[in-house]
């Protein structure tokens, strides 16, 4: 199965599942010597109207998140895999994934953790199950 996989793109966030999911997607990198894509969202539905109207605080949420998906970069480097790069992308994460992310970089396989949502999320399907519903490319969901 090595070499199956020649870009890998797996989803983060700080839940216990995305992280297990991105320690996967190093693993599966350097198996299959794949270019890995780090891509986290900033989700616009989790900021009130103030601060979705404030560009500074958009920005500043922005920053934070480009800080943070570099620090998975540099892990990623630092476990070996020599083509790996981050990409922020903005608005509902399943959504934004597989309309905008996955057409624009291509890859082969999405990683993603199983990460359950609570309330009316729940009810109506986790981002997980969006995102395996409508990837038209191979989907690995991990769990902790």
């Amino acid at each position: 199965m090595a070499g199956d996989y020649k870009k890998i793109l797996v989803g983060t966030d700080d839940s216990p599942d995305a992280i297990a999911a991105f320690r996967y997607a190093i693993h599966r990198a350097k198996a299959d010597g794949s270019e890995l894509i780090i891509v986290s969202v900033l989700e616009s539905d989790d900021m009130n109207i103030y601060q979705a109207l404030s560009k500074d605080y958009v920005h500043g949420e922005r920053g934070e998140l480009e800080q943070h998906v570099q620090g998975y970069v540099d892990l990623a480097r630092k476990a070996g895999i020599a083509q790996v790069r981050g990409v922020i992308a903005e608005g509902n994460p399943g959504v934004e994934i597989v309309k905008t992310v996955i057409p624009q970089y291509n890859p082969d396989l999405l990683i993603i953790g199983a990460k359950a949502d609570t309330g009316l999320a729940k009810l109506m399907g986790s981002q997980a199950t969006y995102m395996v519903k409508h990837a038209r490319i191979s989907v690995l969901v991990v769990r902790e």
